[in-house]
């Protein structure tokens, strides 16, 4: 998934519970995880077409969205580091969640997605958790196409935000969310608005959401990153088979391939780690 939002928007003013929304969401989440990597190292690592996967040495395994069509302009090259990465420490490759190269971020966030312990959460359906009513207005940031007609029937309308808008198909371009979003009553956001620094605009558009769910395989599970935020629920993938999972994604293959190396989870956030 893929969305496009370069200008911020003006932050509103944290209340005194709401210290960790004045920081970036990618330093919140490096400063949390970063302590885990410990000794650490990274066992192999792919950057497929689809996902980029980092297995650790004791098997822990973290994925992160590839943005293929963001691979700077190098040739064959996409990676100086390529044939260097496997091998070295957990910590040397993590803080590349930062870069503004989206490839190495990608790197980094897959490195961070791993230090985090499969967490136990609810392995249904994230719309099961979800209260959406008749009369709410629903905002999709990145276009999840299975939820697109349960959403459409449960709420008032849908609205789907992606980087290319696509009338017939009822797809808005992405600068349609800053009109949009701040009236929506429940929204989903892509976990890849990590990547390119979007993230913390679009929860902060999302301030008048009752419900603000972080969505897709990138999706670090740590609620108590996501404090101040607004963010009820999130939900992500635990791999199940590292391995596996690694030789999915380097041969190419997306979500629905990787189903069989994967564990569905939602958690929920609770209330006090919500925007006050």
């Amino acid at each position: 998934m893929e969305f496009d939002h370069q200008a911020d928007q003006p932050r509103r003013a944290a209340g005194p519970d709401e210290a960790a929304s004045d920081t970036a969401l990618i330093d919140v989440l490096c400063d949390r995880l970063l302590p885990l990597a410990g000794d650490h190292r990274v066992a192999d690592l792919r950057i497929g077409l689809g996902y980029t996967g980092v297995l650790l040495d004791d098997g822990r395994c973290g994925l992160a969205y590839t943005f293929r069509d963001a691979v700077p302009e190098r040739g064959c090259n996409v990676l100086d580091d390529a044939g260097t990465l496997a091998g070295r420490a957990a910590a040397d490759l993590a803080p590349l969640a930062k870069s503004s190269d989206m490839i190495a971020a990608a790197v980094g966030l897959a490195t961070l997605n791993a230090l985090i312990e499969p967490p136990v959460g609810e392995s249904s359906d994230v719309l099961e958790l979800l209260t959406i009513r008749g009369e709410d207005e629903v905002g999709m940031v990145g276009h999840f196409r299975p939820l697109t007609a349960p959403l459409r029937a449960k709420a008032k309308a849908l609205h789907v935000f992606e980087r290319h808008a696509d009338a017939a198909a009822g797809i808005l371009a992405a600068e349609a969310a800053r009109d949009v979003l701040p009236r929506c009553q429940v929204a989903i956001v892509t976990a890849t608005s990590l990547l390119n620094r979007t993230m913390d605009t679009l929860l902060d558009l999302c301030r008048n959401a009752r419900e603000v769910v972080i969505l897709g395989p990138s999706t670090p599970l740590r609620p108590d990153v996501f404090a101040g935020r607004g963010v009820t629920c999130l939900s992500g993938v635990a791999v199940t088979d590292g391995p596996r999972a690694l030789q999915i994604l380097g041969e190419g293959g997306g979500t629905r391939r990787l189903q069989p190396a994967l564990r569905k989870v939602n958690l929920r956030v609770e209330a006090a780690a919500r925007r006050a």
